[in-house]
């Protein structure tokens, strides 16, 4: 929510609302401000007797008792105490952090008093005053590259549990083409990573020659830096290796690298299918219905970028560009350091073996 300056005839509406005695949530919600902003207000009408009195001042007083006190401002509004982290805010933002975050960070500290709005308002400032980002879009050869995340989604209904559990859409989308594959997940543990991956090559018919991927704990053990090259799980590995292709970790906080999947992937059924699920849906039920999406609306929409529509590309042109599925497919397997005990024993998924 924005936090705004009022005007003399708002402060009259505010007032109106503390003497009819309005909790700040209400107010703030009414009046669209923060209510960090309405408690500063309602503390100066206490002090000014307004609260209280038998009449309500009228619009003329209450705008000559603002100037006599504060000039042509309002009671204070935390600029001067969120100005002095504006440089701190300014590497957060550089950082990819973002303003709840960063307000998050800041409200511990002792002596912080600004709102959340007045650190969001900082964020938009030091962010229009930034020259904008230049990128160039890269387009690659039909059956080259797909690029493959994970998004939270609402949650999903479990029959096994009989409750509702986060849950996890896994995309992949063919960067030529742009037809995409939606799983709806309970976690992302490993195995649910390379078994989303089989489901989405099957779905294909075909397998894309590289995979570019966010440095996400069940693929990637260590990004890529200057020192060194990203280093990935032994078991992605041997999945990569059966199926042939190749695997490309972004640089770490740079979803922009993988766009199509963020932007026309995740998102797009965050807001496109996800808000069509009815809220007791179950897991299996809402795989079923996105298959249906994937292959109807979204497969058969006229995609924003290549004015094209994503099934058709995909099927005149991507299959055939695709590598072959191996004969069979590919068995997840864990791999784990273990530690020998005592007792001769290791520990694996809470099981002991000799």
């Amino acid at each position: 929510m924005r936090k705004r300056r009022l005007a003399t005839m708002d402060v009259q509406t505010l007032l109106g609302r503390v003497r009819s005695h309005q909790s700040d949530r209400g107010i703030a919600r009414a009046l669209k401000l923060s209510r960090t902003t309405v408690k500063k207000y309602r503390t100066w009408f206490e002090a000014e007797g307004f609260v209280t009195g038998e009449s309500m001042p009228t619009l003329n007083e209450l705008h000559a008792r603002l100037r006599a006190v504060f000039g042509d401002s309002n009671p204070p509004q935390n600029q001067s105490s969120i100005a002095s982290y504006r440089d701190e805010i300014k590497q957060w933002l550089a950082d990819g952090l973002r303003p709840r975050i960063i307000f998050q960070k800041l409200n511990v500290r002792p002596g912080f008093t600004a709102s959340e709005s007045a650190v969001y308002r900082l964020c938009q400032k030091i962010k229009a005053s930034a020259p904008p980002e230049v990128f160039v879009r890269l387009e690659t050869a039909p059956g080259e590259v797909a690029q493959v995340d994970f998004g939270e989604v609402c949650p999903l209904f479990d029959p096994a549990t009989h409750t509702r559990r986060r849950t996890w859409a896994f995309t992949m989308v063919l960067a030529w083409s742009r037809h995409q594959y939606v799983e709806f997940v309970f976690d992302q543990t490993l195995t649910t990573w390379l078994v989303c991956h089989r489901h989405a090559f099957e779905f294909f018919g075909g397998v894309p020659k590289r995979i570019v991927l966010d440095n996400l704990k069940a693929a990637v053990i260590r990004a890529y830096t200057q020192e060194h090259d990203a280093e990935v799980t032994r078991a992605y590995a041997e999945c990569a290796e059966h199926y042939g292709f190749l695997i490309d970790p972004c640089l770490p906080a740079q979803p922009r690298h993988k766009g199509k999947v963020e932007r026309g992937g995740v998102r797009y059924v965050q807001q496109s299918f996800v808000p069509l699920l009815e809220p007791n849906t179950s897991l299996a039920e809402a795989n079923v219905q996105v298959r249906q999406w994937v292959l109807a609306k979204a497969g058969l929409r006229i995609h924003g970028t290549t004015h094209q529509v994503p099934l058709t590309r995909f099927t005149q042109t991507e299959q055939r560009a695709l590598l072959p599925l191996p004969r069979t497919a590919y068995d997840p397997a864990i791999w784990k350091q273990v530690k020998l005990h005592h007792d001769g024993h290791v520990v694996f998924e809470k099981a002991f073996y000799s």
